[in-house]
């Protein structure tokens, strides 16, 4: 059914939109048509209110509805889903009227708008995680609202805003902490510390404190750096005892040991390893670079290497005397960078 109710909804805006153009009755005096504005908004005819107000405004610029026209140009748009519009119209009446006496309420619809943005058709109908979107929408209202509270702390709208900014806070916060879930995974630990300690720092009061502090703790036990790790992890069992990544006192990592194996590898269950793993301080460019030269040295053809007085094939030694014992015949061709 919710398929049905989607398909229905979309053919219903498409027509919507079809039928947008509203032509307005260009006798109307300023009074018929905000009164007909009026009734529109009153029906929940939001285009056609939308289509009224902007003619009394173009037509009637220094008229006694003028502003008013100008301030419910703003809801109409939030009301019918424009969410540009309504933020543009928004910034234009702030911009325009900054000391209205009503501009507070130009500032808290600008908020809303930006609240509401993320809340679409899918939203509605599926149960989406808010928290796992893009933030973008969500940092904009918060900041928005910011705005309103700060500069008119006695407003009528003061309250809501600061209701909602707690809620946008507190999903700004679980939004870090599913980055830095992600770059655990991905063993970007130092990345996952930074995040972690970003909510810590600047989510304050938050329930996302406890799960950043648990981030640092796995980051640091990963990059063994103990006594960060030990911090962040008295820190979590001190404020937050009952965390989910604390059992019986101890703390159990979220991710588990990443297994760097290669796929082939993992399918034959590691019957067939398609490179050995490294030893301590090499890596694979010098591994590489070894091969390349010992590829080339077996190419030189028999009769261009160097021979004893019997005519036979001196073979390299690899091991030198001397204080030298230990270098071998590539530490001696680069000259020792690659000891």
């Amino acid at each position: 059914m919710q398929v049905k109710h989607l398909l229905l909804i979309a053919i219903l805006a498409l027509t919507a939109a079809c039928s947008s153009k509203e032509v307005v009755d260009e006798n109307l005096s300023e009074a018929e048509l905000y009164q007909q504005a009026q009734t529109d908004l009153d029906n929940n005819s939001y285009t056609s209110a939308t289509a009224k107000l902007k003619a009394l405004e173009s037509r009637y610029p220094f008229g006694r509805y003028a502003d008013q026209a100008q301030l419910e140009l703003i809801y109409a748009n939030y009301k019918n889903s424009e969410p540009e519009a309504a933020k543009s119209a928004a910034e234009r009446f702030i911009r325009l009227h900054p000391q209205h006496p009503n501009v507070d309420y130009a500032y808290y619809l600008k908020g809303l708008t930006s609240f509401d943005q993320d809340v679409g058709l899918l939203a509605r109908f599926l149960p989406l995680d808010m928290t796992k979107r893009d933030p973008g929408a969500a940092r904009d209202s918060y900041n928005e609202f910011a705005q309103l509270t700060s500069r008119y702390p006695n407003s009528r709208y003061a309250p809501d805003a600061k209701q909602r900014m707690i809620y946008l806070r507190n999903l700004l916060a679980a939004y870090e902490i599913h980055v830095a879930d992600y770059y655990l995974t991905r063993q970007a630990y130092v990345a996952a510390a930074n995040r972690g300690r970003y909510v810590v720092e600047n989510f304050q009061e938050t329930p996302s404190v406890g799960d950043g502090l648990a981030v640092m703790t796995e980051a640091y036990q990963r990059l063994h750096l103990d006594e960060l790790a030990a911090t962040s992890l008295e820190t979590l069992k001190l404020n937050y005892p009952n965390h989910p990544s604390l059992q019986d006192g101890q703390f159990v990592p979220s991710v588990a040991e990443s297994d760097n194996r290669s796929f082939l590898s993992k399918a034959t269950l590691g019957l067939i390893e398609s490179r050995p793993p490294l030893p301590p301080g090499e890596t694979r460019a010098n591994q590489d670079v070894q091969k390349q030269f010992q590829d080339a040295k077996d190419a030189i053809p028999n009769e261009l290497k160097p021979k004893d007085e019997n005519g036979d094939v001196i073979e390299e030694e690899h091991e030198a005397t001397g204080n030298n014992d230990d270098r071998s015949w590539f530490s001696y061709m680069t000259f020792g960078v690659f000891d």
